[in-house]
């Protein structure tokens, strides 16, 4: 069994702004009627928030098509400060890494034949990782064209995102597209989507 949950991630929010646009958009989804200011730690397992926030009276606005009759979605969990989340479950790694500068791919997991990371490729990416989390910071050399490039700026595969700022919907039918873009535009930022289990 397990419980689902769906992810917005803000890949594009600094540090610094990330609990004052958490604010705002929960502002946004209270007034909405998708969350309510209430909290509830049942059916959350995010990294690192404990709770989240009880669906309000119209959370069905936030989902695809009509809801179906006596769905009861978890809480909404938001989470702050520098991270990396992952879709999918029990991964902490992506499985390629795209190069913003020259595009080659390198593969941290080489699928089928391998089902975990390549440790020497992956160290320099997890070492700015680090780097970013703790300071802001982090960037790693293309071993194609040699350019060191902000950890940030690659572009991750598998579901692996960067973002100071995210959004965990548990136990809720599938967010509607709408949903999803006014979201984002209200956000001011580039977000990614990710599902996974816990």
């Amino acid at each position: 069994m397990g419980d689902h949950f769906q992810r917005i991630v803000d890949v594009e929010a600094a540090g610094d702004e990330a609990g004052a646009l958490a604010e705002r958009m929960v502002g946004w989804l209270v007034a909405e009627g998708v969350i309510t200011r209430e909290t509830s730690g049942e059916g959350v397992y995010s990294q690192t928030a404990d709770e989240g926030y009880v669906p309000g009276p119209r959370w069905y606005r936030a989902v695809e098509g009509s809801a179906e009759t006596g769905w009861q979605p978890g809480p909404v969990a938001v989470m702050t400060g520098r991270d990396y989340y992952v879709g999918g479950q029990g991964q902490d790694e992506a499985d390629s890494a795209v190069c913003p500068r020259c595009d080659t791919k390198t593969v941290i997991i080489d699928y089928p034949e391998q089902f975990e990371a390549d440790d020497e490729v992956w160290r320099p990416f997890r070492e700015a990782i680090a780097a970013w989390k703790e300071t802001g910071g982090g960037s790693t050399a293309c071993a194609a064209c040699g350019a060191v490039v902000p950890v940030t700026e690659w572009r991750f595969g598998s579901g692996f995102d960067l973002g100071a700022l995210a959004f965990d919907f548990w136990g809720w039918p599938p967010l509607g597209t709408a949903f999803l873009a006014e979201f984002s535009r209200r956000l001011g930022h580039r977000t990614e989507e990710q599902g996974g289990k816990f």
